[in-house]
């Protein structure tokens, strides 16, 4: 039985050249050096993204508010990530003295653990990857379940009624976003066949961002709440919670747990590019034709593509109500991941081997289904909708009295 090491390119060069520099007998260790090879790229790959995404956040943001960002430290402000580390690495590192110390250590590693590992299935290219799961899509919804226990166990672990309140909290809301992102994800299982993440892509005949303009929306705001990012970010509601679960972290330990944050941005990114936007391929071309750009190119293009897209939410709109965020999850976003399964099954049952002109007439199946859903969610506000001035009743003082 073929595994995925035997396709992958990456794997068999590197092992290529340290089975040429170790000794026959020592061949096990050839494939061990290329295994932590691959990691440690891979790591540091992902590490050196979320560093400069702090940066391009940071600045963009600046111009969003018409200010400049970063712009002291290094030419045009590029070393203020290593000035960041720096400084939380020299911070003191304190700990309450009511916390647990086992779920106080391993809230932030946890956090941090979950975000690399989901790395471990994402594809860089037609033969380059790290895991070829065939349960690749079911990896990526389980793994990140880890980050929610990581955030209860910071909470509870802390010894602040403040934090177990702000974990309660991220837990409940967590928890009722994974749902709709489930359930999106299930229109592209059924056009796709696969729960193979390079099935995945090389299935995407049409993007599909295009097929599926429902998913990306749910999976897009689920991903939004699940990273914390505006306008979900109650967890750090600061005037309800003060910072939420990590109040009581400092030093490095509050480092790992930023670290966390940021880097799911990275990772949601090139979820998002994979699942959406064909992955390593070139999007505006057919697959079969010639890509142009080297596949690491095309992936980390459109996850700074995604990237931008957070960072221009976060600077648009303002944080919503717990009420708010939950009754949106359960009220618009899961019937939305339900209507899209069920119309995506039903296009499925009439077009089971799609061609070409078959797959565009999906596409606008699709849309008017999603901008039906949209008017009709609208027009539903618009009738439910409360008069500013409604509840405002006019009262005569006893010198107006008569």
């Amino acid at each position: 039985m073929e595994s995925s090491f035997d396709k992958n390119a990456l794997f068999a060069n590197l092992n290529e050249i340290f089975l040429d520099l170790l000794p026959e007998s020592l061949s096990w260790m050839a494939y061990l050096g290329t295994g932590l090879t691959i990691i440690l790229i891979m790591v540091n790959a992902v590490l050196m993204l979320t560093a400069f995404g702090t940066y391009m956040e940071r600045r963009v943001l600046g111009r969003f508010q018409t200010r400049l960002g970063p712009n002291r430290v290094g030419p045009f402000g590029l070393l203020q990530p290593l000035a960041d580390l720096l400084k939380l690495i020299t911070k003191e590192d304190l700990r309450p003295e009511s916390a647990d110390k086992i779920t106080f250590f391993l809230a932030p590693v946890l956090m941090v653990t979950s975000m690399l590992a989901v790395v471990a299935v994402v594809p860089f290219g037609k033969d380059s990857f790290l895991a070829d799961l065939n349960i690749g899509v079911l990896y990526l919804v389980g793994i990140p379940t880890i980050a929610t226990v990581s955030m209860f166990l910071g909470g509870w672990g802390s010894g602040n009624r403040f934090a177990l309140l702000g974990a309660a909290r991220a837990v409940a809301m967590l928890i009722s976003y994974e749902v709709p992102m489930i359930v999106s994800l299930a229109g592209i299982l059924i056009l796709a066949g696969s729960m193979s993440l390079v099935d995945v892509v090389q299935a995407q005949q049409i993007p599909f961002i295009l097929l599926q303009p429902i998913a990306f929306f749910v999976f897009l705001v689920s991903a939004s709440a699940e990273m914390n990012r505006s306008p979900f970010d109650l967890m750090e509601a600061e005037s309800e919670l003060t910072a939420g679960f990590h109040t009581e972290f400092s030093g490095m330990r509050f480092g790992l747990l930023q670290l966390a944050e940021f880097g799911e941005v990275v990772v949601t990114s090139a979820i998002l590019a994979t699942l959406f936007l064909r992955g390593w391929e070139n999007p505006f071309i057919p697959s079969d034709w010639q890509q142009v750009l080297p596949p690491q190119i095309w992936l980390i293009g459109k996850m700074l593509f995604f990237m931008l897209i957070f960072t221009w939410i976060r600077a648009t709109l303002p944080r919503m109500r717990i009420d708010q965020v939950m009754a949106f999850a359960w009220k618009v976003l899961f019937p939305l991941a339900l209507i899209n399964m069920f119309v995506t099954a039903a296009l499925v049952v009439a077009w089971p081997d799609p061609t070409y002109t078959q797959l565009w007439m999906m596409v606008g199946v699709n849309w008017a289904v999603a901008i039906g859903c949209l008017t009709g969610y609208t027009l539903s506000r618009g009738r439910h909708r409360q008069k500013p001035t409604e509840s405002v009743r006019l009262v005569q003082l006893p010198s107006e009295v008569s």
